[in-house]
């Protein structure tokens, strides 16, 4: 579980896979019988668990489920199991168990100081490898897929473009990018409402970038928790859409105020839509001072040139 907004949940782990890298879930169902003092209880034990077909190791879930009466008394067991099978068919069982002392200390600056000091490692690794990295974040709908989309096509020939996708669930978006004719690592955070250092860490090394190019992280789909972890990116673009409202900077601050550049997408709706693009750029400016605007439309492609220049202007600087 994330220490800083409690997000993720152990029942749905974070998975990170390419297209193509399929997960099937398996379910059976062992009943055990044993006798207590002369008396015969049953155990039924149920176990569930994903692994993905392509990677040397399987990742095994296990819950079991024990209900013992012993002279009228009912006593519950639960137990959750993590084994990880490597080739060698080694089983490494980890047992987590919490306990409750009436009283939970959280200490906020901890779970934010591991997450930067695996960022600044992030960062070490792109700038060695001359990686212009782009955090690319906003609320659901904003058209950030989209807008990788048209990048990535508008990119071929002139750099290499890589791509880790964050979302909850599904490979939908890992799906479009390799369509698009870029490498792509899906990240599946599970519960979780955000990407943190560690996860980019571990995909990077999945995605396995060449040297001068560009990556871009979509994060989850969520403007409040991405905005306070640090992935070791190069710049952080906020992708808001004019169907959204104009108060956007107003109403999600930190997001605006962490974030380098302010990509105004779907210009093409304006005559249809009640949204002032001054007015949107006066609240951010408010929030950001240092801010920089992109207004554009992906659909229509008015405004993707400035878009594309700056990117390519951002890989050549680190040259």
């Amino acid at each position: 579980m994330c220490g800083t907004c409690g997000c993720g949940q152990d029942d749905k782990p974070v998975r990170i896979l390419k297209p193509g890298e399929e997960e099937h879930s398996h379910s059976y169902v062992h009943v055990h019988q044993h006798s207590h003092g002369g008396e015969i209880h049953s155990h039924s034990h149920d176990h569930n668990y994903l692994h993905s077909h392509g990677d040397a190791a399987e990742n095994h879930q296990h819950e079991h489920e024990h209900e013992h009466n012993h002279d009228g008394a009912e006593l519950n067991h639960h137990h959750a199991h993590s084994h990880e099978h490597d080739d060698r068919s080694e089983h490494d069982h980890n047992h987590q168990y919490q306990h409750s002392h009436g009283r939970q200390i959280v200490i906020e600056e901890d779970a934010l100081g591991r997450n930067d000091l695996t960022a600044e490692r992030n960062r070490g690794y792109f700038d060695a490898r001359k990686l212009f990295v782009v955090n690319l974040v906003s609320s659901p709908g904003s058209g950030k897929t989209s807008l990788l989309e048209k990048t990535i096509a508008s990119l071929k020939g002139k750099a290499g473009i890589y791509v880790i996708e964050g979302d909850q669930q599904t490979m939908n978006d890992a799906n479009r990018i390799k369509n698009a004719g870029a490498p792509v690592v899906q990240i599946n955070t599970g519960n979780g409402c955000h990407l943190d250092a560690g996860m980019v860490n571990k995909a990077v090394k999945k995605l396995e970038t060449a040297e001068n190019g560009i990556l871009i992280i979509e994060n989850v789909g969520n403007l409040v928790c991405p905005s306070l972890f640090d992935l070791g990116e190069s710049k952080r673009v906020v992708v808001i859409s004019v169907t959204e409202g104009d108060d956007k900077p107003l109403k999600y601050p930190t997001m605006f105020e962490t974030s380098d550049i302010c990509v105004i997408n779907k210009t093409d709706l304006l005559p249809y839509v009640d949204f002032d693009i001054a007015k949107a750029q006066e609240y951010a400016l408010r929030v950001n001072p240092e801010l920089v605007f992109f207004e554009l439309s992906v659909k229509t492609g008015e405004g993707m040139e400035p878009w594309i220049e700056w990117v390519l202007n951002e890989l050549k600087g680190l040259n």
